[in-house]
């Protein structure tokens, strides 16, 4: 009975020492320049990415950033203080929401949608087919398309960010009305600083980055026929919804736990 219960646990193990094992294969290949050798590709899955993917994020996000700003006017009315209601829209964007909507989105998009690619290449024999031609296909499939997120998905981050922070000044100060366009927006601006826009890339691009190499992973080495590729598909889901929350929490502990950069008080 004991080496039952000791054996789940070391499955556990050894799959994420594969995991660890795979992606740093995949990260060394860009790091050392060999996926340049497939760059048209590399361009080619980054165009994908951007016409499949961009719209679907940037809107989970503006009504992630209409929810930080609607919660933010009305609790600052509960405590006393409506002035400040660009307090709570540019935390909430910034620090917390919009690193995890992307995330969210990054993991059901396009984390699944590389499982099921390489997925069914795999079980119809297509990267054997590459192998045998002698296209090195871990390369040719997964590099590039971790070189692909790395070249798109800090500018359709960043544009999320502005998408966000739209949303929030209508909701504050053109639904609700609760504070003028000068006072939200003098509020708002200083409670954020560069360094702070400069984490939050960070902390939604080591999500992005952790999600595509997952999702890589299980595609590359599903088996089983479709239902395996459906069951790769699930577990990289289940995977890369929790690497998303414990990089959010670990990237809100490392940057704002020791000093949280609040001008409040004298």
């Amino acid at each position: 009975m004991g080496r039952q219960w000791l054996a789940v646990p070391r499955d556990w193990l050894s799959s994420f020492g594969e995991i660890v094992g795979f992606c740093g294969r995949v990260v060394a290949d860009v790091f050392t320049g060999r996926v340049f050798r497939f760059l048209g590709e590399g361009l080619r899955q980054a165009g994908i990415l951007i016409l499949s993917s961009t719209i679907v994020i940037w809107g989970l996000i503006f009504i992630i950033g209409l929810q930080c700003g609607i919660e933010g006017a009305y609790f600052n009315r509960a405590t006393g203080a409506p002035a400040y209601a660009g307090v709570f829209a540019a935390w909430c964007n910034l620090r917390e929401l919009v690193p995890y909507g992307f995330g969210y989105m990054m993991a059901a998009k396009v984390g699944t949608g590389i499982v099921a690619e390489l997925g069914s290449m795999r079980i119809s024999d297509e990267i054997d087919a590459l192998e045998v031609m002698g296209v090195p296909s871990m390369i040719y499939l997964c590099a590039t398309r971790l070189l692909a997120a790395w070249l798109v998905l800090p500018f359709i981050y960043l544009a999320g960010i502005g998408a966000a922070y739209i949303a929030s000044y209508l909701a504050v100060v053109e639904q609700i009305g609760e504070v003028s366009s000068g006072g939200y927006t003098l509020i708002f601006w200083m409670f954020q600083n560069p360094p702070d826009l400069l984490y939050s890339v960070i902390k939604g691009m080591t999500m992005a980055t952790a999600i595509v190499l997952v999702g890589c992973y299980y595609g590359y080495n599903a088996s089983g026929g479709p239902v395996g590729v459906g069951t790769a598909t699930a577990k990289s889901m289940v995977l890369n919804i929790v690497l998303v929350h414990l990089i959010g929490m670990l990237g809100t502990q490392l940057f704002w736990g020791a000093n949280p950069r609040a001008p409040i008080g004298g």
